[in-house]
């Protein structure tokens, strides 16, 4: 590991300087002013999206930030080191790859070496984990991209709600994968609907991810239960939270933005596994359909489904007193009109614009409370749909389930159980 660089002593600064009750960062200057200083991105969780990250942040810094990814982490040592070999490959990537063999970190501490060793951490493990890296980046001052979701359960969003409040004292910048909110045509979208332009004032919502299949991995020869269900993680509860808070969280995060970030007051949600019930399948509910809704007697329509040969909608509706807005990435109708965009820039790009940006000129975004209340309005939609309860949002945030395994190691883990509403009990 090399030594302090500026990047790290203005890190420092800002924490001191935020300790003190002053965490204005107007005054402190330019940590990352164009082609100067360096900031080390430390990778956490090495599959497709990490890896994506890693080359979505070089490709948005561009000549303008000196980024250079640093550091690599996974649980699997095999997986780290694909990622140094394909990253190191990647023309994206090119002159910004500058990881040493002594900096790919594999097991399940690999996340502390490579917070130890950057300046910027990119959090792409399954999302389980989240709460508890979160945690740890904010407590060591680093800035953040995270991946969505940032939890599983209400124990994880209390965890890093905390960070969040953390975070914003040390004046440290945290981008969410919510990567919508950085799209162009859904920025434009919303303005026009949030200002009443499009559709006049916004009263309901319904938004849908409905798809055929995700993948499933099979148990590997030689693989115990962590293992296998660190491989096959989209299907274990601990580790996803299921696919209404996995993927669909985004389009919950849409009606909230619509919404002016509001959160339900309670919901009603349904599901099971009715058609994937092969063992590869674990806990996975294969449907959902959720009626959340607000304080002041608006309500959101939620469904997501996966199975194959079943109708398929990914989208948001967004429903005014004049019309209805239609939203998919890349197609955007409102009331009718298409909306024409001042052009798209690549969302999962732009994201890492936006951080790099706001860390060079000393406002830092966060972006983190944010995305946590996106991803627990999943939460309680999913645990309604288990337990078949109707669920408010304080019953959801500060619900005693905790999913987390209480040591993290190689062996056995306890049989799956696959909720069952009216019986289930999870809150």
């Amino acid at each position: 590991m090399t030594g302090p660089k500026p990047s790290r002593r203005v890190f420092l600064r800002n924490s001191a300087v935020a300790a003190v009750g002053t965490a204005s960062l107007a005054s402190v200057p330019n940590a990352f002013a164009a082609g100067t200083d360096s900031i080390r991105v430390g990778v956490i969780g090495c599959g497709g999206r990490g890896t994506g990250a890693a080359e979505n942040i070089c490709e948005a810094a561009g000549q303008d930030h000196n980024v250079t990814i640093h550091a690599l982490g996974d649980v699997f040592e095999g997986q780290a080191n694909l990622a140094a070999d394909r990253l190191s490959k990647n023309s994206k990537v090119g002159e910004k790859f500058d990881v040493s063999p002594d900096r790919v970190f594999s097991g399940f501490d690999a996340y502390k070496d490579v917070i130890d060793a950057c300046d910027l951490i990119i959090l792409a493990t399954p999302p389980g984990f989240r709460p508890l890296h979160i945690e740890a980046a904010v407590k060591a001052g680093k800035n953040i991209f995270t991946e969505k979701p940032v939890a599983v359960d209400g124990t994880g969003i209390r965890k890093v709600l905390a960070a969040a409040e953390e975070a914003k004292k040390k004046g440290l910048a945290i981008v969410a994968g919510t990567q919508r909110r950085h799209q162009t045509g859904y920025i434009e979208s919303m303005e026009k609907i949030r200002s009443g332009e499009a559709i006049g004032d916004v009263i309901t919502a319904r938004v849908f991810w409905n798809q055929g299949n995700i993948w499933v991995r099979p148990r590997q020869p030689g693989m115990d239960d962590m293992a296998y269900q660190l491989h096959n993680w989209y299907h274990f509860l601990w580790l996803c939270g299921d696919h209404i808070v996995e993927q669909h969280v985004h389009n919950l995060d849409v009606a909230r933005w619509a919404f002016g970030d509001m959160v339900p007051s309670s919901c009603v949600g349904m599901g099971g596994q009715q058609v994937n019930t092969a063992e590869g399948f674990g806990q996975s509910y294969d449907h959902f359909a959720v009626d959340y809704a607000f304080e002041d007697g608006r309500h959101v329509m939620s469904m997501c489904r996966q199975i194959d040969g079943c109708a398929k909608d990914v989208s948001e509706y967004i429903v005014g007193h004049k019309g209805t807005a239609h939203l998919m990435p890349g197609n955007y109708n409102l009331a009718g009109q298409r909306l024409r965009s001042r052009g798209e820039v690549n969302p999962y790009v732009n994201e890492h614009i936006n951080l790099l940006k706001s860390i060079a000129e000393g406002q830092p975004i966060n972006e983190l409370e944010r995305v946590a209340h996106s991803t627990l309005m999943a939460i309680m939609g999913r645990d309604s749909a288990y337990t078949g309860k109707e669920l408010t949002w304080d019953e959801a945030l500060n619900s005693p389930l905790d999913t987390f395994p209480t040591n993290l190691e190689w062996g056995p883990r306890p049989d799956i159980v696959i909720p069952k509403p009216g019986i289930t009990d999870y809150v």
